[in-house]
């Protein structure tokens, strides 16, 4: 398990990578809400997690159809769980800090959701 959980962050470095930038340009660049901005990131970075875990990660044999719903759940609550603590957060610290600690949590949430039901691996 601490295997899978090490490359899935580091899988999910590149979909973090991809939150981070649009993050970071958005606001910096179109003045966008810190809190708005995250979402747009946060999607972004969903589409490129599920693609790279599927494949990467899990190894998946699920079909698409299958797998992706379940990934969009778990997804959705940890989009709902980024925008909730960026809320909070951003009203006491600057938005990256805030960014940090709220991705470090959001991390551990769709971790154990994507092991412990999208790709859960059924025991014959």
């Amino acid at each position: 398990m601490l295997i899978k959980f090490i490359v899935f962050a580091l899988v999910g470095l590149v979909g973090t990578a991809a939150h981070y930038l649009l993050l970071y340009q958005l606001v910096e660049s179109y003045a966008v809400n810190a809190v708005t901005a995250s979402s747009y990131g946060a999607i972004a970075g969903m589409c490129i997690n599920y693609g790279l875990n599927y494949l990467l990660t899990f190894k998946s044999q699920q079909s698409h159809l299958r797998a992706f719903p379940k990934f969009a759940v778990i997804a959705s609550i940890g989009f709902g769980l980024n925008m909730g603590l960026m809320t909070l957060l951003t009203a006491q610290l600057y938005y990256l800090y805030a960014q940090i600690l709220t991705t470090a949590l959001v991390l551990v949430w769709n971790f154990l959701g994507n092991s412990l039901w999208t790709f859960r691996v059924k025991k014959a």
